[in-house]
């Protein structure tokens, strides 16, 4: 049982590199390689907040590059940089008063 498990979770991760190669992702590719359940990614679509196209206005389509773009959006900035933009804007601030 064991060893069914690693091959399925190697099947699985061979499965997620191919689709990584394509640069069209139907639907199913989609699921796959965001994480996404099918009924959130329709959720989704409908609303039009997620990049798409319907060529015969049927099945959906992604390009993958925009599909990489929307998953990177709202960057959420580390501990870091948001001390080093206080540190910059106090400093500013400062020179200003002056």
């Amino acid at each position: 049982m064991e060893n069914l498990e690693r091959i399925e979770n190697r099947l699985s991760n061979i499965e997620t590199l191919l689709i990584g190669g394509k640069t069209v992702l139907n639907f199913d590719d989609l699921a796959a390689y965001c994480g996404l359940s099918k009924s959130y990614l329709y959720k989704l679509t409908s609303t039009g907040q997620i990049p798409h196209y319907k060529p015969n206005g049927k099945h959906i389509f992604f390009n993958k590059i925009e599909i990489d773009e929307w998953l990177q959006r709202n960057r959420v900035k580390t501990a870091v940089e948001i001390e080093a933009a206080a540190s910059t804007h106090v400093t500013l601030s400062k020179g200003s008063k002056k």
